[in-house]
């Protein structure tokens, strides 16, 4: 950090704080120079997700998006809403683990299905049937029963 008097390159830390908000640290600093004494904040920098949807249009990803999802796919059901914010959590950790500044709404919507499977059966075919555009009842159908045999997979293991 180059001090903004003399700027020399070499400055030592004196205090370092957190802002109220938490989302920076503060750094009180002098020049090893010409003992000159400046504020610094240091802030995580988060690079937007854009979303490439299914006809071509983009927009930033939206967390709460995905927070609405899983809650209509769970309404009704049994499931606290700390464990869809941990999920949501999840699946946006999941995105930005791929490291591409676009991803499509195909690859959110398989991140979503993973948690359902693993949380809540229903909730999971009522998001699949939405996301996977069923066209009619067999298709419904053959969901269930991949579902239906991975069940049984996983008793007989």
């Amino acid at each position: 950090m180059k001090c903004p008097q003399c700027q020399h390159s070499n400055s030592k830390v004196i205090d370092s704080r957190h802002t109220d908000e938490m989302s920076a640290i503060r750094r009180r600093r002098e020049c090893e120079s010409c003992g000159f004494r400046f504020t610094t904040f240091e802030r995580v920098e988060v690079t937007p997700l854009v979303v490439v949807k299914k006809d071509g249009t983009r927009e930033v990803f939206n967390r709460e998006k995905v927070l609405a999802g899983l809650l209509r796919a769970c309404e009704k059901r049994a499931i606290p809403y700390e464990e869809l914010e941990k999920r949501t959590d999840k699946v946006e950790a999941n995105l930005r683990n791929l490291n591409k500044a676009e991803i499509s709404s195909n690859d959110i919507g398989e991140f979503v299905m993973k948690e359902l499977i693993s949380l809540d059966q229903v909730a999971y075919v009522r998001f699949a049937s939405v996301y996977k555009e069923f066209k009619d009842i067999d298709q419904l159908m053959e969901t269930l029963n991949q579902l239906t045999k991975g069940s049984n997979n996983n008793e007989h293991q």
